[in-house]
């Protein structure tokens, strides 16, 4: 979910103004924006002033909400280079749009952009292990799923929000033909869906996958995805073909830019959904995927954990308060928030007896 969205549901102090800034000779504008009622307005501010200013010192409004974020991840990270987070945050409150041709049919729009991040189509996944591992287990995956799917009904009864549709009306305008069942989001474990899919959640866990949002995925028969970004080019989108109908007969295909791929079942692939991206299945039968937001592979360690932080901030605003007593507070939420849940995954019965226990008991 783009950082845009997520700061509308939180109580920011700024207004944007539509109105377009458009230059010939710089890629690189801001809309007109009102930050707040009590400070001037800023305009024709480009992307390469935002970035120029020195990460160590705040600059921007400190009674607003990004403010104060920008303060506390200077003081949270000092010592760490989080320089990059810090200009990304900047360039998000002052409603820059990131809109880059790569090359000819390749198109980036990204609104949460980190500067600085390669940026391809596709990327080559033989040499993640995290890849492999999730490979290596595609059967327990693929079981389970099955297994889950075979009972519509329960599965909608003990889930939480099972085969949800699109969450704004940017996303509805894709297209209607696919759905999602969320097991993390934002680095965040659904309790109530990790406990439906066990050995799932703990396959990626222990795959060493840098994950920042996972769902199983649904695209009906007959139905495309229309051409569109994902507006954010710090996580990169991976997919785990679960159930593809026909698998290798091409009928259901992802295009990123100028390079079209089909899904395999068992294979893992990644690419990059700040480009403008769409899907197609042409078979007759739903097609199934485990996707992955991933961090990109260029962050460091310290740029993760500075934008998991900002997700924090705006799932717990209280994160970013000036009081240390309520930031404590919102910091212990945020360390359970992001606890793996402790789900049982069924283990086969052994016949084997052992002598001196009674039914049940110190097993």
């Amino acid at each position: 979910v783009p950082l845009k969205l997520l700061i509308l549901d939180t109580v920011v102090a700024f207004v944007s103004v539509p109105m377009g800034i458009q230059s010939n000779d710089s890629p690189y504008r801001f809309r007109e924006v009102q930050v707040s009622s009590s400070l001037k307005m800023v305009s024709s501010i480009t992307a390469e002033d935002i970035i120029s200013k020195d990460t160590k010192t705040p600059i921007l409004a400190p009674q607003t909400f990004a403010g104060m974020v920008e303060r506390r991840l200077i003081e949270k990270f000092e010592g760490e280079d989080i320089s990059r987070v810090i200009q990304s945050w900047r360039l998000l409150e002052y409603d820059y749009e990131h809109r880059e041709t790569i090359r000819n049919g390749v198109d980036q729009l990204a609104t949460s952009y980190v500067p600085g991040l390669t940026t391809t189509c596709f990327w080559e996944t033989e040499k993640l292990k995290w890849c492999k591992y999730l490979e290596k287990n595609y059967n327990t995956i693929r079981d389970e799923f099955k297994n889950a799917i075979g009972d519509m009904d329960k599965l909608a009864e003990q889930g939480n929000n099972i085969w949800a549709g699109a969450l704004s009306e940017d996303a509805s305008a894709y297209g209607v033909g696919w759905s999602t069942l969320v097991l993390m989001d934002r680095g965040v474990w659904d309790q109530t869906n990790v406990a439906l899919f066990p050995k799932t959640s703990k396959i990626v866990k222990d795959s060493g996958v840098p994950v920042v949002e996972l769902f199983f995925a649904s695209m009906e028969p007959d139905s495309k995805i229309n051409m569109h970004s994902d507006f954010t080019n710090f996580v990169l989108t991976s997919h785990l073909a679960i159930d593809i109908p026909y698998s290798g007969s091409n009928k259901c295909r992802l295009t990123v830019g100028d390079e079209t791929r089909e899904w395999i079942n068992g294979k893992v692939s990644l690419f990059d959904t700040s480009i403008m991206h769409d899907a197609v299945n042409e078979a007759d039968k739903t097609r199934y995927i485990l996707m992955m937001r991933v961090w990109h592979p260029d962050l460091t360690e310290s740029d993760r954990k500075a934008l998991q932080y900002l997700y924090d901030c705006l799932e717990i605003p209280d994160l970013a308060s000036p009081d240390p007593g309520s930031r404590f507070m919102a910091e212990q939420r945020a360390n359970l928030m992001h606890e793996f849940p402790q789900v049982k995954t069924k283990k086969k019965s052994s016949k084997k007896k052992t002598k001196g226990n009674a039914k049940g008991f110190g097993k």
